[in-house]
């Protein structure tokens, strides 16, 4: 269980709609696609209407301050068989970069890893009341491309299992680049939260809206805030 799943969930019934990707920057063929994950009726380029619109204005806000940069759209809406393929692939990938093998591991080494896997992952939970947030189509991983078609490196590839991920991990940071890091995962989420996003607290590159994480997290800065999650799980 995450803080965020005490969050009722009431269902709007929005439609996910196609992102306008002309708008955007986006990688292709899609990264978990290339990995051997199979989507269904929709593509992870889809979100929930409203989340598209909110998209749309975060690009406008990014072009006013950097007028040739654009946001690139890494990742939208992933169906539960495409969380557990991602879960399943993060674990063995954990496993070999660590020198292991799966059927060597004791349970302690097995516990550790899956409790990395589970800082960066949801669990692709089939429970209603709790769905992984990128199933609900309110959620986007999203970094930024500069006036050369460059994407900012912003110290740290999209889903790894470090600290390094989490927002605020360079901001007092001694490394000569570190503020430029910083700095830039700070406009990233300027332009996303002016939108109506929130940023989750442990991704620089995955922000929500309407879901039960940004329902939560606006609770959060607002105690007053009663939200409830708008979005619930699209399989």
């Amino acid at each position: 269980m995450r803080p965020y799943h005490h969050i009722p969930i009431i269902e709007c019934g929005e439609a996910l709609v196609e992102i306008p990707l002309e708008l955007f920057a986006v990688e292709s063929p899609h990264p978990y696609a290339k990995l051997g994950a199979t989507y269904g009726e929709y593509s992870p380029y889809y979100l929930r209407r409203s989340v598209v619109e909110n998209l749309i204005q975060a690009q406008n806000y990014l072009h006013s301050l950097h007028p040739h940069w654009r946001i690139q759209i890494f990742d939208g809406y992933r169906p539960i068989a495409v969380q557990q393929f991602m879960v399943d692939y993060s674990f063995a990938t954990e496993v070999q970069e660590r020198g292991l093998t799966e059927t060597e591991l004791t349970p302690n080494q097995r516990q550790e890893i899956w409790e990395a896997v589970y800082q960066i992952w949801a669990v692709p939970s089939m429970d209603e009341k709790t769905p992984p947030p990128h199933s609900t189509g309110a959620a986007v991983d999203v970094t930024l491309v500069d006036n050369t078609g460059q994407v900012i490196n912003m110290g740290s590839p999209i889903d790894e299992l470090s600290e390094r991920s989490h927002p605020n991990y360079y901001i007092n940071h001694p490394q000569k680049e570190a503020q430029q890091y910083h700095s830039d995962r700070q406009l990233l989420n300027d332009v996303m939260l002016k939108a109506g996003f929130q940023r989750n607290p442990r991704e620089w590159w995955h922000f929500c809206f309407g879901d039960q994480m940004w329902a939560w997290l606006n609770n959060q800065v607002n105690p007053a805030n009663s939200l409830t999650a708008r979005y619930g799980r699209i399989l």
